[in-house]
């Protein structure tokens, strides 16, 4: 079937958007972490010095004294600049995901297939599902002003992918014209997208604890983080979600195989690190239910997790010979 060069234009277009915006978002983000911290903390200050005035003798209201009534409504807490920006950070990254969203809808409408059949399509797919992990995980917790460290990887990947990875719209080989390409790559794809999060929250817990036992490492950027149970519980909760999926979608390629190749497991370069990857989550949660592995020892297993994603991704597609190697790097 012919390729729509038209959508398949706009696709480019909106993906080179998105990355942009993706980047504005990020400098909000930064702002935000670098200034709206000190706001609070100067808040705090102001408070302690309140208390300390009325402790060394400031008059206070009594009962005999206080207005008869109800007490005085609570004024609301005024929104600083910082949160302000860190709050149009937030909008600028909704836009940037439907953009991002846009371009793989109008890619899998020019080549009238699921849009991730090549390593430029495959990266935009686990950047988006990040991403929308991300936002989710901002509703639930009080973490945005993290979030440049989330995009930063995003922005990476696509950088790359759409630079020296990209390829241009065009049907898939015969070898994935299947559609298991539907089942299996997008349960590869959600996995490793939503693993990035945890990935990074443990890469920013290691850094917190190691601040906190000692203060003068990560001086700059430890007291800045949030709490370390804060952190380990984004962790564990994303993983605890990413790995039926990444289970599952290891379990579909191994169907696929025997269908396409004869054979269900054949330690193929990308089989193999993705079944280290899979022990690897696999010892991340068991050792989270170990009292004593929790902590540290459980921040690590996580990150070489997401080290062996990142190196499936790239490595084992643009560098090993395989039966998948198929990056459609062109």
């Amino acid at each position: 079937m012919p390729v729509n060069e038209t959508l398949s234009q706009y696709s480019d277009w909106s993906y080179t958007t998105a990355v942009a915006i993706y980047v504005a978002a990020m400098v909000f983000f930064l702002v935000e972490q670098s200034f709206g911290r000190k706001g609070r903390q100067a808040a705090q200050r102001t408070r302690e010095r309140s208390r300390e005035l009325v402790g060394a003798g400031a008059p206070v209201e009594t009962s005999a004294t206080a207005p008869a009534g109800p007490p005085p409504a609570t004024p609301a807490r005024p929104i600083g600049r910082a949160e302000r920006i860190g709050r149009m950070g937030v909008a600028l990254t909704v836009l940037a995901a439907l953009l991002h969203l846009a371009s793989l809808v109008l890619r899998g409408l020019a080549t009238s297939r699921v849009p991730w059949g090549n390593m430029y399509e495959y990266i935009s797919a686990v950047c988006l599902v990040a991403v929308v992990t991300w936002l989710v995980v901002l509703r639930r917790s009080p973490v945005r002003h993290l979030s440049a460290f989330v995009l930063l990887p995003v922005v990476i990947l696509m950088f790359v992918g759409g630079t020296m990875l990209y390829t241009a719209a065009a049907p898939v080989q015969p070898a994935l014209q299947s559609y298991w390409l539907v089942i299996h790559v997008s349960a590869a794809a959600g996995a490793s997208g939503i693993f990035l999060v945890p990935g990074v929250a443990s890469i920013l817990y290691l850094v917190r604890t190691s601040h906190d036992n000692d203060p003068a490492r990560f001086a700059r950027l430890g007291h800045r983080l949030p709490a370390a149970d804060v952190l380990d519980r984004i962790a564990y909760r994303t993983t605890v979600f990413a790995f039926p999926v990444f289970t599952f979608g290891v379990l579909c390629g191994a169907i696929w195989a025997e269908s396409a190749w004869g054979r269900f497991w054949g330690w193929d370069p990308k089989e193999t690190v993705a079944f280290i990857a899979w022990v690897i989550y696999a010892a991340y949660l068991h050792s989270r239910a170990t009292a004593g592995w929790r902590g540290r020892r459980a921040a690590t297993i996580n990150v070489l997790g997401f080290a062996a994603t990142v190196f499936n991704l790239f490595f084992v597609n643009l560098v090993t010979v395989g039966l998948h190697s198929y990056a459609g790097v062109g």
